[in-house]
């Protein structure tokens, strides 16, 4: 009830103020299988929402990045779903987030499908109803594997671990002009295609950055031809203060949703793929451990200089069990080497890779 008086006090204030705005339905690409999906979401006030251009000036990046952690969450809003023919109803808790698990059969095909999402907009002008549309990714478990992807310092250049670095990078770059490593395009288009070329072998992103950059991680790999894949990310932060943590954290989370994922998909193998920045390849050895048939290859980018090298090579010679072998390098070719010898991609997919890291150079 406070937060409800809260929430109707603030758009009071708003409109004596005359800078209202309708709040902006956030929904992220939901997963599934013919059983059950999967999608969550946000409603948030004061957010901005634009599409980034390369010639975007500082100031419009740095409002943009901003509002991202000042926007305020919307509690107890009704948000109506609609997905493959069926209607749903959820309703934001104290954070303004939305979740929805449907059970039951559907006989989607597999691949990427549409969901549409409807909040009645709290205030007199505008429409009535605000609307946006996401989609959710059904896998039959036919695919040959999944990947498994941090973000930061793995595929986005980030400096994560520098934080005056990462600070500047994020409020001075945005999705078009921020750079992905040499190569990494290239290769999760392989590792999508696979060895034939036309598998579609689904990706997942797990990242600790927060929700708060979900827009700008999809905008990111659209820029720059990364291929369309589902995003897990940290709790929604709001303010100065955890825009300036952000990323931050344990990082354990990311152990807790790839287990998340290895049970709603358990006949899909998985390839796992982070840094050595951010204790991937400690997390990821619980995994290949508590999933002993199920991880094909651990990929970790080397962005710490190569101190952790024995200590990450330690941690897998007591696992016998992954079938592939851990493969730390800072080098994208030499991981898409190791790929194709293992025909996780095609010849042709490792030449692509080959030819984009070196025209980076």
């Amino acid at each position: 009830m406070t937060d409800f008086l809260f929430r109707k006090l603030s758009l009071q204030v708003k409109k004596w103020l005359g800078i209202r705005t309708p709040p902006v339905v956030l929904p992220y690409r939901g997963y599934g299988t013919p059983d059950r999906f999967f999608v969550k979401g946000h409603v948030l006030d004061d957010r901005l929402l634009y599409k980034p251009e390369p010639g975007d000036s500082l100031w419009r990046n740095l409002r943009a990045m901003l509002s991202r952690y000042l926007s305020t969450s919307i509690p107890g809003i009704q948000v109506d779903i609609r997905f493959n023919g069926q209607e749903y109803v959820v309703q934001t808790n104290e954070r303004g987030q939305f979740e929805l698990l449907a059970e039951g059969p559907h006989e989607l095909q597999e691949g990427w499908h549409p969901v549409h999402f409807r909040v009645r907009n709290p205030l007199e002008e505008g429409p009535a109803f605000l609307e946006q549309r996401e989609e959710v990714y059904i896998s039959h478990d036919t695919q040959a594997f999944g990947v498994i992807s941090d973000v930061d310092d793995t595929i986005l250049v980030s400096h994560a671990t520098e934080t005056f670095r990462k600070l500047r990078l994020i409020l001075t770059k945005n999705a078009t002009t921020r750079l992905p490593f040499p190569g990494v395009p290239a290769f999760y288009q392989a590792l999508h295609a696979g060895r034939t070329g036309n598998c579609h072998n689904p990706i997942f992103f797990i990242s600790s950055s927060e929700w708060n950059l979900y827009d700008f991680l999809v905008d990111f790999c659209q820029a720059k031809g990364i291929p369309k894949g589902v995003f897990l990310l940290q709790e929604l932060k709001s303010g100065l203060s955890d825009f300036l943590k952000t990323g931050g954290g344990t990082h354990t989370h990311k152990l807790d949703k790839a287990r998340h994922l290895m049970e709603v998909f358990p006949d899909l193998k998985f390839i796992l793929i982070g840094d050595s920045g951010q204790h991937d390849a400690q997390l990821y050895a619980q995994l290949s451990e508590a999933y002993p048939d199920r991880i094909l290859a651990v990929y970790i980018r080397d962005v710490t200089r190569r101190k952790n090298t024995e200590t990450i090579h330690a941690l897998y010679a007591d696992h016998p069990h992954l079938k592939g072998e851990i493969c730390l390098s800072d080098d994208t070719q030499a991981v898409a080497q190791h790929a194709c010898e293992h025909g996780w991609i095609s010849a042709a997919g490792l030449q692509s890779v080959v030819a984009q890291a070196t025209h980076a150079e």
